[in-house]
């Protein structure tokens, strides 16, 4: 797997080669762009420029532009973790996609508002920084969950990520998490408190990869025994999730619950004034 999301530019680009029998002599003459230099972005040692990407788009217009856009996708990357890259470049074309995250909800399904209090939590942080990370946070979730083509995608919610959430982001928090459920690609099941496999640490799953992390970094499997091992474990857990209708039920429970409190906090204060 490679290290930075560019390297699915390259691997469109060797894909479109191929298909039209082109060598990379024949797409450099098309280009511009050395050989040597189209090889090494074919085969992911070498991020593209914004002048390749506008090359190859002229040399290749049934793409509609496509390459130029990519390369801008990826510009803001900057400020994501080294360790998570490569899963980037899996989950923005991934036909299928799970995850399972004890205590947070994910960031596939975050508001800004949410993010942003998660975010605020790092040490140190500047508020740049917390800018920018806050601003690929909400691009990454264009670029998986709604893009043109999104994947299909189970959501495994932690029941303790939805009672722990502060206040002030609580209710578009839960108002969000119905928005989505509603989509016809996505599958939204809360997991009630109760013993599993995956209490200690998170799973994310796409097509034939999976992802793990800790609070140090993070790593990408490819191999097909650990991605066997962490499906089983997700179907674990999933067996003992809530159904996905007793789900939705659950959150807009908990979003009367609140509204009621508070109504009555607000007679409270009321009444202390009269």
């Amino acid at each position: 797997m490679s290290g930075h999301p560019g390297s699915h530019f390259g691997r469109q680009l060797k894909k479109e080669r191929v298909m039209r029998g082109w060598n990379l002599e024949d797409l450099a003459r098309e280009t511009g762009v050395n050989a040597a230099h189209l090889s090494r972005i074919e085969n992911g040692k070498r991020p593209p420029t914004e002048k390749v990407a506008l090359a190859v788009d002229k040399a290749l217009p049934e793409r509609r532009g496509w390459f130029y856009e990519y390369w801008e996708d990826l510009q803001s990357w900057s400020e994501v973790p080294s360790w998570f890259k490569p899963w980037g470049d899996v989950e923005m074309t991934a036909a299928t996609i799970r995850s399972w995250l004890p205590e947070v909800i994910d960031g596939l399904l975050q508001t800004e508002g949410y993010a942003r209090a998660q975010m605020s939590l790092h040490p140190g942080i500047t508020a740049e920084r917390l800018a920018e990370r806050l601003a690929n946070r909400m691009a990454r979730q264009q670029r998986v969950l709604f893009r043109d083509d999104p994947p299909k995608a189970h959501f495994l919610i932690d029941v303790t990520a939805l009672q722990r959430m502060p206040p002030a982001v609580r209710e578009d928090q839960l108002h969000h998490l119905l928005e989505v459920a509603r989509l016809s690609n996505v599958t939204l099941q809360v997991v009630p408190v109760c013993w599993h496999p995956g209490m200690s640490a998170g799973i994310l799953l796409a097509d034939s990869s999976a992802y793990t992390e800790s609070h140090v970094g993070g790593q990408v499997h490819g191999d097909e025994l650990s991605v066997s091992s962490l499906a089983s474990r997700f179907a674990s857990i999933a067996a003992e999730s809530m159904r996905a209708s007793e789900s939705t039920a659950l959150i807009r429970e908990m979003l009367q619950r609140d509204r009621v409190a508070k109504v009555q906090l607000l007679r409270r204060r009321v009444q202390r004034l009269r």
